[in-house]
């Protein structure tokens, strides 16, 4: 019989941004296709007052009859202020998810997110009576100083399963966190190669309407801070100085839209930037094979799946040297660069358009499917609750 597992997240693709938690989803999706699964969506929500809401995610919050392709889910809130709640948002998180939880009877708790999300599904699988894992996936564990570090720690302490996205983040769990290297499992991303694959870049240029002779460079993901975002534009705009076939194309959204939209125009290079906002997978897809390069610029990462993506689609990538990044970039395929540095990325970027890069090769280096995400995840599943295939699951509350 197939395990119930209650699969705890605050991070899937939303209508105000497509981006978020896609890697979540498809690791939920081909999950879903090996056990009964049922995706616990729970969000924070925020007084809407001035200055009290979140400065990461793009505000908004999806109702009860939220749906996500291939996924049984229910969303639910929980009430929360920004900083104020910190220290409580786990138990406050579990209140909600528990009576939901127990409804759903599993057999196992899995939780992408280490606090408060992981929290709140320790605490809930506590009270039911069955074991929790937790998935790390980035900044959840490489972005943690002061409360946060001591309440990421805490979280970490005691869980049957630790997953992390990066064998450099399983490091960092056990190194700065003191996770029992026992427990702590690496499970890479996978790929959808269905849609992230090779394509004609002139075809695709000519569908977006991007010039057939431009150099464009291409960055997918959230707008904000520590993604590099600053860095990137700064370095864009030297190169654009200097060639003007150089484009940029910005594939995505967030709290620091409006921001960038300021800087492009004050540099005098809104012509050669486009702003695409939150697309679906298959467009991303489309935007990465009309580009010349994928830039990712981030100061910190777990395993950057967009980065897998743009090699999947046969295309080089220019990214800092953070997380799981280096485990993913080689010789062939890309080339790293320090974080925070503008003038470095600048280099990496020229060096990168300068060069002739074989499609085919750089497209075969990756081949991770999320079917292997899901199996690998679903062994440790069954590690955890001590059952082989064809076993019946206990343990239900």
């Amino acid at each position: 019989m197939m395990p119930r597992i209650a699969l705890v997240t605050p991070m899937l693709p939303v209508p105000h941004d497509q981006t978020r938690g896609r890697y979540i989803h498809e690791t939920a999706r081909a999950l879903s296709q090996l056990a009964q699964v049922r995706v616990f969506f729970q969000q924070a929500s925020y007084p809407r007052i001035p200055g009290l809401s979140p400065r990461s995610f793009l505000r908004g919050e999806v109702g009860e009859d939220y749906t996500l392709d291939g996924v049984d889910v229910e969303a639910f809130t929980y009430p929360a202020l920004p900083g104020l709640s910190r220290a409580t948002n786990g138990w406050m998180a579990s209140r909600a998810l528990v009576p939901r939880m127990r409804r759903f009877e599993p057999d196992l708790v899995l939780a992408y997110w280490v606090y408060p999300d992981g929290a709140a599904a320790k605490r809930a699988a506590r009270r039911l009576g069955v074991p929790c894992i937790v998935g790390a996936r980035g900044s959840d564990i490489h972005v943690r100083t002061g409360l946060n570090a001591h309440l990421t720690r805490r979280t970490l302490q005691g869980l049957d399963a630790i997953l992390t996205v990066s064998h450099a983040m399983r490091d960092t769990a056990i190194a700065t966190f003191g996770a029992d290297p026992e427990r702590v499992h690496p499970v890479v991303n996978g790929i959808d190669t269905d849609v992230f694959h090779p394509r004609d870049r002139q075809a695709m240029r000519s569908k977006l309407g991007v010039p057939a002779d431009a150099r464009l460079i291409t960055y997918v993901g959230r707008f904000v801070e520590a993604k590099g975002m600053r860095e990137l534009l700064q370095a864009f705009q030297s190169l654009a100085g200097q060639d003007p076939r150089v484009r940029l194309a910005l594939v995505g959204d967030g709290v620091m839209r409006e921001e960038l939209a300021g800087l492009v125009q004050a540099t005098g290079l809104a012509g050669r930037v486009t702003m695409t906002g939150g697309l679906e997978p298959a467009q991303v897809a489309e935007w990465i094979g009309a580009s010349d390069v994928l830039t990712l610029p981030s100061w910190s990462e777990g395993y950057p799946n967009v980065v897998v993506e743009g090699i999947a689609c046969g295309r080089p990538v220019v990214a800092t040297a953070v997380g799981g990044t280096g485990e993913i970039i080689k010789a062939g395929n890309g080339i790293l660069v320090p974080p925070r540095d503008a003038a470095a990325l600048e280099r990496g970027l020229a060096d990168a358009l300068a060069r002739t890069w074989d499609a085919a090769a750089v497209s075969a280096s990756v081949s991770r499917g999320w079917g292997d995400v899901a199996a690998d995840t679903l062994a440790i599943c069954r590690q955890v609750l001590g059952v082989s295939d064809g076993d019946v699951c206990l343990g239900r509350a």
